[in-house]
Formats: C-alpha cells, sequence, structure tokens
C-alpha cells in the first residue's frame, strides 16, 4: 500500500451487456484493491462494470463512496452499495468531487464518459494541477487504439515526447495495483520542458 494514497478513483462503464471478459477483470480489480488496503470512489451505480468492481472491492472490506448527478439520480439511476452516496448539480461537479476525494484514478473499460474523464485527468496532470498516478487497465486490449492515438499525437509533435510519462498502461489489475503501490509523488508541471518525470 502507498501511504499517500486512501482513496482510488474508478472510471468505468455503467453497460451491463458487454463481454464478461471485462466484468471478469473489474471483479479482479476490485478485489486487489480492498487487498490492498484502498477504498474506492467512483460513478456512484451498480450497473455494469462500475458495480462489478465496487461489489468485488466492498467483499474484501473497501469503503465505497459513490458520486451521482442529480439528474441522473431523478431518472431512476441505481445507486451501488455505497458507504457514502454524494449527489451533485451535474457531470462537472460530479468529476470535481471525485477528483477531490481520491488521490489516484484507473480507467477500465468504458464508452464516452469514461474516455472525457480520463483525458481531462491527463490533462490536469499535464498541466500542473494534480501529481496523481494515472492507471489505464487495458483488458482485452480495449485501449489498443487510444494508446496509438495517444502515441500519433506525441510523433506528430502536437505534445512533447515527456507526455507519455502521464499515464501508466497496465494489462492486468495486479499490474495497475503495483504500479499505484510503488508510485512516488512529485511535482509535475509539463508546462516546464525543463522537468523530466520518472516513473
Amino acid at each position: 500500500m502507498n501511504n499517500k494514497i486512501k482513496n482510488i478513483c474508478i472510471f468505468a462503464s455503467s453497460c451491463d451487456y458487454i463481454d464478461k471478459i471485462y466484468f471478469e477483470e473489474a471483479k479482479k480489480l476490485g478485489e486487489e484493491i480492498a487487498k490492498n488496503g484502498y477504498n474506492i470512489v467512483y460513478g456512484g451505480s451498480n450497473l455494469g462494470l462500475m458495480g462489478e468492481v465496487t461489489s468485488a472491492a466492498k467483499s474484501y472490506g473497501s469503503k465505497i463512496i459513490g458520486v451521482m448527478p442529480e439528474k441522473l439520480y431523478n431518472f431512476g439511476i441505481n445507486p451501488g452499495d455505497c458507504d457514502e452516496f454524494i449527489i451533485t448539480k451535474g457531470m462537472r461537479e460530479r468529476k470535481e468531487k471525485m477528483d477531490k476525494l481520491s488521490e489516484t484514478l484507473i480507467a477500465i473499460a468504458g464508452g464516452f464518459g469514461t474516455l472525457e474523464e480520463l483525458t481531462e485527468m491527463i490533462v490536469q496532470k499535464q498541466l500542473g494541477y494534480n501529481n496523481k498516478p494515472v492507471v489505464i487497465l487495458n483488458t482485452n486490449g480495449y485501449y489498443d487504439d487510444l494508446i496509438n492515438f495517444f502515441n500519433r499525437i506525441v510523433n506528430e509533435k502536437f505534445a512533447p515526447k515527456i507526455t507519455s510519462n502521464l499515464y501508466f498502461i497496465a494489462n492486468t489489475p495486479k499490474e495497475a495495483v503495483e504500479y499505484i503501490n510503488s508510485y512516488k509523488f512529485q511535482e509535475v508541471n509539463y508546462l516546464d520542458k525543463k522537468i523530466v518525470v520518472k516513473r
């Protein structure tokens, strides 16, 4: 366990109709998170991979904090089995709250919402607003095309090469949590080209 990290923010799909391998790996991730002494902050739903990862983590002793926008709550989206459940005004407030409550994040397979949350946190780190470990769990090669696109951004000089250090690609839940366990916090500001961050 990393003593500077208490809560891991999870970005994940809320879809129930995806391949079972994603559920299997989400369950393993929840177990790894709990066994390493961490809690989870997430989007608050009991659906899809959101529900799977948090249910597994809670069964092994993790505290679960759910954060859901008022519109989704009023629409009838069922909250998960949360120890703390927070309703926000909108999506932006939801992300801000999740950010404030966590010291790191793991993005597992998800749709446009997960992608938007992940890329915002990468930009926040790039500009020096946070120095959190950002982990992409690439289950079943799900993020291969996105990773290739990130590489193209760098290769075509839309971003400096050092920005590839902003995130870590994990192929297994164990790898993801081990990276967080060993993460060394330091000030990060990629606007300053003199700064080189080592993993």
